[in-house]
């Protein structure tokens, strides 16, 4: 694949993986403030291991 291509991959996925994670965080604004945190913690470190595994089915 181009880099190009590649560029819009990753743009895609990262895209899609932050509106996953606001409207995940907005859903959820009635939980306590600790347990919000600890989900958004979670959520961004899954976000970054699926931008990693993409970046290497694409090398």
């Amino acid at each position: 694949m181009t880099k190009s291509t590649m560029k819009v991959v990753k743009g895609v996925t990262a895209g899609a993986a932050a509106g996953a994670v606001v409207g995940y965080m907005g859903k959820n604004m009635t939980d306590n403030k600790k347990q919000l945190k600890k989900k958004a913690g979670k959520a961004m470190e899954t976000f970054s291991e699926v931008v990693d595994t993409v970046n290497y089915m694409f090398k």
